[in-house]
């Protein structure tokens, strides 16, 4: 479905979703990051592919259960205690320190020239995301962080979408109502609550335009709506 808002001419803002929208990760998986078998066997070279997917199937569970998005701390205990392991100090500082964002993250190949024509024309953009404080430090290094004016995180609002804080987070800290703003995220659903609360909504469905909300298959399909 690619129908238009019904006043497109009120549109002055894109609140967008980060993952899957903006972001991937390189790898394919969000979470733990990529480097985490590699981490693990380091210290603990027995552990079999089997034992990680279980583990990271446990993290999946405990990160859904978790209304807000969880410390990342707690989650890698989940997945260690999973293993067997004993999650020290130092092993999740080593599973947490510091790389190259680049490692492990990269931008579709559709948003940089979306964002640099919705930004010539004067519309303004925040970030709706349930993630952890240091995306807004990742989209700096990937070289989109320019472009928002706000964050809606989850990990610092204490809730997660669809919860109604998160997208009048930002779009309050725009100043805008939000029939002035348009919500994308990759998630249908969560573009469904946001269009029922009053925002305009956008699904992007890379691999197939099948929605049952408005969608699109490339962020630059956006552009005709401003």
């Amino acid at each position: 479905m690619t129908t238009r808002p019904s006043s497109p001419e009120d549109l002055r803002a894109v609140l967008f979703d980060s993952g899957g929208v903006l972001i991937r990760p390189v790898g394919g998986r969000w979470n733990p990051r990529v480097d985490f078998e590699e981490t693990v066997l380091a210290q603990h070279p027995s552990i079999t592919p089997e034992q990680f997917a279980a583990a990271i199937a446990a993290g999946d569970r405990f990160f859904a259960a978790s209304s807000a998005t969880p410390d990342y701390d707690d989650y890698h205990r989940v997945n260690l205690r999973h293993l067997g392991l004993d999650p020290t100090p130092r092993f999740l500082a080593d599973l947490g320190r510091d790389v190259p964002v680049t490692t492990l993250l990269e931008i579709y190949p559709d948003v940089m020239e979306t964002l640099r024509e919705l930004r010539r024309r004067g519309v303004r953009m925040a970030v709706i995301s349930d993630a952890w404080p240091e995306l807004r430090d990742g989209h700096t290094a990937l070289g989109i962080g320019e472009f928002f004016e706000a964050y809606a995180i989850s990990a610092e609002l204490g809730c997660r979408k669809p919860d109604p804080r998160m997208y009048h987070h930002a779009g309050s800290a725009l100043h805008l109502a939000p029939a002035h703003c348009l919500f994308v995220d990759d998630d249908p659903s969560l573009v469904a609550a946001a269009i029922g609360l009053g925002y305009a909504g956008r699904a992007v469905c890379r691999d197939s335009a099948t929605s049952d909300v408005p969608s699109v298959v490339s962020l630059v399909e956006l552009l005709d709506l401003f």
